[in-house]
């Protein structure tokens, strides 16, 4: 895999209030998809589910899953990028062999890549970071890598989409008559090594947009003192 350097992004600032996720690109802060998206979810079936296991056993699963998934990401951007790197402890022992899988069964459909953990931002309303933007399987795509504890079904993952569609409605914007982002991927790996690709492209993609300035407009609403704070 080849870098291209057809586009040129800005890096940003990125903070974290309160425990939302916020960036700065040199003019005042904007929150971020994965903020937005967390803000008006419906949060009915985390809390079942926490009712279920209980409150310790819930943080301690949450908690182990966000540093497997940290880890699993270093493993690939690396590999990308062609930086050398290795996690020994426990987390990186579990996370290494889930990125090898990405990268074997996801990679291997990408010829070129613009870049990888990628700020992006669309002005006056919201920011993010996304894994990888590329040309995937000669169409340019924005990648989503994600772990799971288990299989996912399709229905379970619609806000996987809108946050794909939200970086691709971004990357457009921000290079006007060059950014042709019509595919979003988002490659999936269980802790047992099951690989799962879920594409979303066309009129697919574009119902995601319209899903996810649905949600904006609902954090917008809620949160409108927050939405953009000048520094």
């Amino acid at each position: 895999m080849k870098k291209n350097t057809k586009y040129s992004y800005t890096p940003g600032q990125r903070f974290e209030v309160h425990g939302s996720r916020q960036y700065d690109f040199g003019d005042g802060r904007l929150p971020s998809v994965t903020t937005i998206l967390s803000r008006t979810k419906d949060q009915g079936y985390l809390d079942k589910w926490k009712a279920k296991v209980g409150h310790d056993e819930a943080e301690r699963i949450k908690n182990h899953s966000s540093k497997r998934g940290t880890s699993m990401h270093k493993f690939i951007e690396n590999h990308i990028t062609g930086v050398g790197y290795d996690d020994l402890s426990n987390i990186g022992n579990e996370a290494r062999p889930m990125a090898q899988k990405i990268i074997e069964l996801g990679l291997s459909n990408i010829t070129e890549y613009y870049g990888s953990e990628v700020a992006l931002y669309y002005p006056d309303l919201y920011a993010g970071a996304t894994d990888l933007v590329c040309l995937h399987n000669g169409v340019e795509a924005i990648i989503d890598f994600k772990q799971a504890n288990r299989p996912k079904k399709e229905e379970w993952i619609e806000d996987y989409f809108i946050q794909i569609a939200a970086y691709a409605m971004a990357h457009n914007y921000m290079f006007p008559g060059r950014s042709k982002v019509e595919k979003g991927v988002i490659m999936i790996c269980t802790p047992d090594l099951y690989y799962q690709e879920f594409i979303i492209e066309g009129s697919k993609l574009q119902h995601y947009y319209w899903k996810f300035l649905e949600r904006l407009s609902q954090y917008l609403d809620q949160n409108k003192a927050e939405i953009r704070q000048k520094v």
